[in-house]
């Protein structure tokens, strides 16, 4: 099924795209399909199994709560982040849930929701959900896979689509009628040439099979508001991140600092820095808080593309109405890029590490800024193709299980790479050794290469040595 930049730019709740925005999507379409087959009533009782990664770093992704609340029938792209706790409080407090918020059946986590250390399959992220009857025998039993930014397959490896996307024309389709198909760099290079096309127009036109020009446009709008509004509540919080580690946020601080001593700016050369480092840890600070963001292309990885967009935004376009048409190009260059990972690699820290999250996001970003600094759409590849050459082999060692360390600072890394990557593309003229298709079958091959306690199992690296010391 071809891919979106809606799919890939998708509104949710934190910490983890494919710990918490998958497992919902999941929970509610078994729920879905509880309705669906036997019904609802006919259900007396749910079971649910973690698998892998999501049994590994579940309970600090949020996967326990992000389950009870897709049984329950809400949406990441939906839900309310202030009404999360006291939903799962009251789940938790009576020991019941509402399926689709219609049919209570008892739920007790330590019975009902088990933790598997092994995997499944077909991904790492792997569910299995199961339904009883009144007198105990299984109705119902299907198995999902969260396979990275939210996108989710079942056992045939098909995907399931929310709410919003199966209302779509052609959602169930294979897209025959998009007027630009591209899986690879090399062909998304060879339809610019022989159209005459940016990258940006051709994934515009493509979004136009599944709405209209002004809908595709309002909601490319709507993506950009709530990344800036993540960086405006990112900015304005305080206190502790939620978890064990009680991580300070830094974003509010670093914030009031830098807009207290503009002059500072004048000073050095390089406090443009400082300023993407905030845009960058205020997103992650926000997203490990739960709160509204953007998954782009992860949630692990949400800070990188509205850090380098808020760079275009507030010091290449300089100060006042934010450009829109420049927005709309930024995001769907990168979704077009995004989209090349999506069909060749992957997005998910648990199958690849990091550098499927944070190095796919800094790939993105690095062409679609080098797009609105006017590069060809050679220097656009090429600039995608050097922000994952030199993310290659990053783990995915989240401390404790939780989004915080070290993938706050990682997002800002990250955006300072793309940033940098654009300029170097554009300063020469596209011709370069290592094409993006090259590098992505690199990061694939690097990915099955690296070993399971460095992607996303919190077994290995800083996730080990942190606690230790």
């Amino acid at each position: 099924m071809p891919v979106s930049v809606f799919d890939l730019f998708k509104i949710g709740i934190g910490p983890s795209s494919s710990h918490t925005v998958g497992p919902m999507i999941a929970a509610r379409q078994f729920a879905c399909h509880l309705q669906a087959t036997v019904g609802l009533a006919a259900v007396h009782g749910v079971t649910v199994e973690l698998f892998g990664s999501l049994s590994a770093t579940g309970v600090g992704h949020g996967t326990d709560r992000a389950v009870l609340l897709g049984l329950a029938g809400h949406e990441p792209d939906h839900i309310d982040p202030e009404q999360i706790a006291p939903t799962i409080a009251q789940i938790r407090s009576s020991g019941a849930l509402a399926l689709l918020g219609e049919h209570r059946v008892p739920f007790i986590e330590k019975d009902h929701l088990l933790f598997r250390r092994k995997s499944l399959p077909l991904h790492p992220n792997g569910l299995c959900f199961h339904a009883f009857n009144a007198q105990g025998e299984e109705i119902a039993v299907r198995e999902y896979y969260s396979v990275g930014g939210g996108f989710v397959i079942d056992a045939a490896g098909q995907r399931v689509l929310n709410a919003a996307a199966s209302a779509l024309p052609d959602a169930a389709g294979h897209g025959q009628g998009l007027p630009y198909r591209f899986r690879t760099g090399a062909e998304l290079l060879a339809q610019c040439h022989a159209t005459g096309l940016s990258m940006a127009q051709l994934m515009a036109a493509n979004e136009q099979h599944w709405r209209s020009a002004a809908e595709v446009r309002r909601q490319l709008m709507a993506i950009w508001q709530t990344m800036a509004g993540a960086v405006q509540r990112g900015c304005a919080a305080t206190g502790t991140l939620p978890g064990p580690l009680q991580v300070r946020r830094r974003a509010a601080e670093l914030h009031k600092s830098l807009s207290s001593h503009p002059e500072a700016a004048l000073r050095d050369p390089l406090a443009m820095l400082d300023w993407v480092n905030l845009y960058a840890m205020a997103v992650n600070e926000e997203n490990a808080a739960g709160g509204r963001v953007v998954t782009a292309p992860t949630n692990g990885a949400a800070g990188v593309i509205p850090a380098v967009l808020h760079y275009y935004v507030n010091f290449l376009q300089g100060a006042g109405k934010p450009n829109d048409d420049g927005i709309a190009t930024f995001l769907l260059t990168a979704g077009a890029i995004g989209i090349i990972y999506k069909e060749n690699a992957s997005l998910s820290g648990a199958e690849v590490g990091c550098q499927g999250e944070v190095g796919v996001a800094c790939s993105m970003a690095a062409g679609a800024l080098a797009a609105v600094m006017g590069g060809t759409p050679e220097q656009i590849e090429n600039a995608a193709e050097i922000g994952m050459e030199h993310n290659l082999g990053m783990t995915c060692d989240p401390v404790g299980g939780l989004v915080q360390i070290p993938c706050i600072e990682r997002n800002a890394m990250g955006a300072i790479k793309a940033i940098n990557a654009a300029r170097m593309a554009l300063r020469g003229d596209g011709q370069h050794v290592v094409s993006l298709d090259k590098v992505i079958k690199t990061m694939m091959q690097t990915g099955a290469d690296m070993k399971a306690k460095y992607k996303e199992t919190s077994r290995g690296g800083l996730a080990v040595n942190v606690v230790e010391c």
